[in-house]
């Protein structure tokens, strides 16, 4: 039996193209807590930025790609930031190319530069840009997460040599989400149901990026959407609908579980 399903945000509960949730998936999420079902978000959006799920309640919040997990009311379950000497280099790094960062830290961001990148990417996903700060306002922050405006040609250069302890969760060609490589969306999941009391194998996923891989695989039942890229799918138990093809609902009601 089904007892937690755990939602991406971006491409998964809301729609890249109308920006909103559709009306079946806010139907299917009322199902479910009418069947006691416990609905989580699983997203790598920053606190700050949960500015779109429309007052819909969820039973708690995995964000940051699982670097912070807390409860509906505000209890924080679980933390881990990312360690000084990486806030060090990649402080360093920032000094000698134009590549953008973005630091989080509880619910607060900054980004050393904006550009047409960071444009396209606001535009996308519908935020709006971080305040523009120096690179050292970071030393003295617990920095939880980094957003890195870089294309897959410097994977190698940032994660080898300067962010050495971190993991990318890269879902868009320009940009990635890095975390602590001890984080993951599916990390975040055992936290989560470590706390609720809730089983591994009572437990059902939807994503449709690259970072929702890790929690596609762990749950018992990893649903792809129909948006997602083949690798995704690939990862996946079974592949749904398009966002804006009603996908929630649809395999929600193709397994029984409303």
């Amino acid at each position: 039996m089904i007892k937690a399903v755990f939602f991406d945000i971006d491409g998964t509960l809301v729609s890249f193209k109308t920006h909103t949730i559709p009306t079946s998936t806010h139907k299917a999420l009322s199902k479910l807590k009418e069947k006691g079902i416990k609905v989580f978000i699983a997203t790598g959006r920053p606190q700050i930025l949960l500015n779109n799920l429309e007052k819909t309640f969820f039973d708690g919040f995995i964000i940051m790609n699982g670097a912070h997990c807390y409860t509906h009311d505000g209890k924080d379950i679980y933390k881990e930031i990312i360690p000084k000497d990486d806030i060090h280099r990649i402080i360093e790094y920032t000094k000698t190319n134009n590549y953008p960062f973005v630091f989080v830290h509880d619910n607060e961001w900054f980004i050393t530069r904006i550009n047409e990148d960071v444009d396209e990417i606001c535009k996308l996903i519908e935020i709006p840009a971080p305040p523009v700060k120096d690179a050292e306002e970071a030393l003295d922050k617990d920095i939880m997460q980094i957003m890195g405006y870089f294309p897959t040609k410097a994977d190698e250069e940032v994660f080898g040599k300067i962010l050495t302890h971190c993991e990318e969760m890269r879902w868009h060609p320009l940009f990635t989400d890095i975390v602590n490589k001890n984080t993951s969306k599916s990390k975040g999941i055992d936290k989560v149901l470590d706390y609720f009391g809730i089983k591994l194998d009572e437990t059902m996923a939807f994503g449709d990026g690259g970072n929702d891989i890790p929690m596609l695989k762990h749950v018992n039942i990893g649903i792809a959407m129909g948006n997602a890229s083949n690798n995704v799918k690939a990862a996946a138990n079974y592949v749904t609908d398009t966002v804006d093809n009603d996908g929630v609902i649809k395999a929600l009601e193709h397994f029984n579980i409303i």
